[in-house]
C-alpha cells in the first residue's frame, strides 16, 4: 500500500482536484492510504482507499505540528510493513521537510518556485509575489526535498528541466494531469454568446497585466466583442479598475467549480496570457470541451496546444499578434470548431 501525503486535499486548488480523479479511478489491484487534513472536509469514499484526517492546527505552526504527527505515523505503518512507500505532493513545501528517512519518498513537484517566481525565464517576465529572503527560504527547502526523495514525478517538459536546474539527478518521469470527461461533456446546441473565454487565477505570474492590455485592445479594435474573465486572485483590484464596466466584458469573479462546464459551453474561443503553469488545467478543460486554444508560446503550453491544428502559440507579449489570431478565429467559426 501507498501513503499519499496531502494536507490540502479538500482545498480548490488543482492538485485537490487531480488526486480527487485519481482516487475515483484507482485500478482495483492498488491500495492507497490518504493522509489529509480536516479543513472543509465532505464525506467522500473510494474503492481501495483509505482516507485517515490528521487535524491541521491554527496559528503559523499548525502544519509543522500536522507534519509531525505524520512523520511518527509513517514510521510507525513502515515498521509494521503496512506501506511500501509515499507518494508526496508539493506545493506546500513543510511536510516534505519532515518525512522519514527510512520510508522510499516519491515526489509529485506540480511546480517549484524557480518557475513560480519566474527566475526560470532568462529573462523575468513578472514580478515576483515573493521578497527575495522568503525566495531564499522557499527554494532551499525545495534543495533538502529534492535530495530526500528517490524519485520525481513532474507534470510537463518544463517542470522536468525546472527540477533538473535544482542539480536533482535521479529517476524522472513526466505525468499530466489529467481532465475528468464525465464533467466536461460539450454540447453543440449550447448558445456561444462568449467570444473570448479566459479563466483562472487571477495573478501576475498567470499573466493579469497582458490580459488586461489585451481585453483593453480587443474592445477598442473590434467594437461589440464579448469577453468573459472567470476567476480570481491577488490582483484582482487591478483587473477591476482597468476593465470594470468596459464594453462588452465580464467580470465573474470567483465561481464554483461545478459551473466552469457552462461557461465553457457558451465560449468560442479560450485565450491565456499566462506567463508560468505547471501544467495549465483550464486549457485542458476547455479543450476537452471542443473549445481551440490561443496562448503563449511557453514550453508548458506546446505539450497541449498544436499550432494550426488544436489552436495557435503566439511569442509572449505579441499582444497585437494575439489579437490579430482572436479576429481570424472569431471571422472563421467553422475552422475554430473543426480546430476544438
Amino acid at each position: 500500500m501507498i501513503a499519499i501525503v496531502y494536507p490540502q486535499f479538500y482545498g480548490v486548488g488543482g492538485i485537490a482536484r487531480y488526486l480527487d480523479s485519481y482516487l475515483a479511478n484507482l485500478p482495483p489491484d492498488q491500495r492507497v492510504l490518504l493522509l489529509t487534513g480536516d479543513q472543509q472536509q465532505s464525506e467522500r469514499r473510494y474503492p481501495g482507499v483509505e482516507l485517515r484526517h490528521i487535524p491541521i492546527g491554527a496559528g503559523r505552526f499548525g502544519l509543522i505540528e500536522w507534519s509531525l504527527k505524520v512523520r511518527r505515523l509513517l514510521r510507525q505503518l513502515y515498521a509494521e510493513g503496512r506501506i511500501s512507500g509515499v507518494n508526496f505532493h508539493f506545493p506546500p513545501l513543510i511536510p516534505g521537510l519532515f518525512l522519514p528517512r527510512e520510508v522510499p519518498v516519491l515526489l509529485t513537484a506540480h511546480t517549484t518556485y524557480l518557475g513560480m517566481s519566474g527566475r526560470y525565464y532568462d529573462q523575468p517576465l513578472f514580478q515576483s509575489q515573493w521578497g527575495a529572503l522568503s525566495l531564499w527560504i522557499k527554494m532551499r527547502m525545495e534543495h533538502f526535498i529534492f535530495r530526500r526523495v528517490r524519485s520525481v514525478i513532474t507534470l510537463s517538459e518544463q517542470g522536468r528541466q525546472e527540477v533538473l536546474r535544482y542539480g536533482y539527478r535521479g529517476p524522472m518521469a513526466i505525468i499530466p494531469n489529467g481532465v475528468d470527461l464525465a464533467l466536461f461533456v460539450p454540447d453543440p446546441a449550447a448558445v456561444q454568446d462568449i467570444d473570448v473565454l479566459f479563466c483562472g487565477r487571477i495573478e501576475r505570474r498567470k499573466g493579469s497585466r497582458p490580459m488586461v492590455e489585451l481585453c483593453q485592445r480587443l474592445v477598442r479594435e473590434q467594437p461589440g466583442i464579448r469577453i468573459c474573465i472567470v476567476g480570481y486572485g491577488d490582483d484582482d483590484a487591478y483587473v477591476k479598475a482597468e476593465l470594470g464596466g468596459l464594453p462588452g466584458v465580464q467580470l465573474t469573479g470567483k465561481v464554483a467549480f461545478a459551473d466552469m462546464a457552462g461557461y465553457y459551453r457558451r465560449s468560442k474561443l479560450y485565450v491565456s496570457t499566462s506567463y508560468y503553469e505547471g501544467l495549465p488545467g483550464t486549457c485542458l478543460e476547455a479543450m476537452a470541451m471542443g473549445l481551440p486554444a490561443l496562448v503563449f508560446d511557453f514550453l508548458f503550453y506546446r505539450e497541449l496546444v498544436i499550432e494550426g491544428e488544436t489552436g495557435w502559440l503566439v511569442p509572449p507579449n505579441d499582444l497585437a499578434a494575439m489579437a490579430r489570431q482572436v479576429g481570424a478565429a472569431l471571422a472563421d467559426p467553422a475552422r475554430a470548431r473543426a480546430m476544438g
